[in-house]
């Protein structure tokens, strides 16, 4: 009987997860909908979403990442909160508002981290950079234990999926996320101007997308619950099994972030390249999500093809370089990343 039990249970997670996994592309088929010319940077969000990660976003200026998380939101039909990083906020401007009403009374509101409750399934805190270390702290907070104080008492958000954005242009005012602050986040994406010539003119010229209310509205709501999420990813987690030869050419992949030397990794022919490497929940992190890669390939097994497909979202921004070589990290980085995959050998 009890062998029975466990056969069956695994059926139901198979069916499960078959579900989940048509649900799960039809979100990111929903979402195509409104955003146009990202469909790599869709897929990377869907991943951290069902992997239950948040996402350090970077990207110009106008690129379409409000639309993108706004869509993500609707197909997932939970509550959506944004706030603008700026130089003079407070923490306590995500937990409250405090304002005088029109005849003079003092009032405090429920700030955007508590207004919707547990309903809050994406937070998107644009400009980070732009808010003081305070202000970042408590945004970690939220995110590493989903939940914060506020009117002296503890406000859970078990369902929150954080997204920040990063500024690459403007550097004036701006304050650079701590390291711990970056391990934080599962991914680091980079939300690019589409290249193709028929997204490029379906921007410019269609005037569906000059109105991205009316984008939102046409996606379709609820496909996947967001209450149900925390459940799919642990089954998700426990489904896809890792073979000992995976496991170890992961751990050879994570030793090599910090020691490049190694594995020959060499850049300008440094031998002091790499001040940190990725942090152990930087590995957990890469697992997870290569996890949810192989679920939506439709296995329940881990191929190299699977690690390597977010091996950079998941490391490059967990790796520091010496000081003389982290200035110029945006040239190196993706070398550096490029080169440990290429030279360790895959099973």
């Amino acid at each position: 009987m009890a062998a029975e039990g466990r056969v069956r249970l695994f059926m139901n997670r198979d069916s499960a997860l078959a579900t989940w996994r048509t649900l799960a592309l039809t979100v990111e088929a929903e979402v195509g909908k409104a955003v146009i010319g990202v469909s790599r940077e869709i897929r990377l969000i869907s991943i951290a979403v069902f992997a239950r990660g948040h996402v350090l976003l970077e990207g110009d200026v106008g690129v379409g990442k409000t639309t993108l998380l706004r869509a993500f939101a609707r197909a997932i039909g939970g509550a959506y909160e944004r706030v603008e990083g700026t130089v003079d906020m407070m923490p306590a401007d995500l937990v409250y508002h405090a304002y005088v009403t029109a005849d003079g009374a003092p009032r405090i509101d429920p700030g955007p981290l508590v207004r919707n409750g547990e309903r809050l399934a994406i937070f998107f805190f644009n400009e980070i950079s732009r808010a003081r270390p305070q202000v970042q702290a408590l945004l970690l907070r939220a995110m590493a234990e989903r939940s914060v104080s506020a009117f002296n008492c503890e406000h859970r958000l078990p369902h929150l999926s954080v997204f920040a954005d990063r500024n690459r242009v403007e550097k004036e005012e701006t304050f650079e996320l701590a390291a711990a602050a970056r391990d934080r986040f599962m991914f680091e994406v980079s939300v690019a101007m589409p290249v193709e010539s028929t997204a490029l003119r379906a921007l410019a010229f269609d005037p569906r997308f000059h109105d991205a209310d009316r984008l939102i509205d046409g996606v379709a709501g609820g496909i996947v619950a967001y209450e149900a999420l925390n459940d799919i990813a642990q089954t998700i987690q426990h489904g896809v099994r890792a073979s000992d030869a995976l496991q170890e050419y992961v751990l050879t992949l994570w030793r090599a972030t910090r020691e490049p030397d190694t594995v020959g990794v060499r850049i300008d022919g440094a031998t002091d390249l790499v001040l940190a490497g990725a942090s152990p929940r930087g590995a957990s992190q890469l697992m997870r999500a290569a996890r949810v890669v192989a679920w939506l390939d439709e296995r329940d097994y881990l191929t190299p093809e699977d690690v390597r497909a977010v091996f950079f979202e998941a490391i490059a921004h967990r790796v520091f370089f010496n000081p003389v070589y982290e200035m110029r990290r945006g040239e190196i980085v993706r070398e550096f990343v490029g080169q440990i995959l290429s030279k360790v050998a895959a099973p």
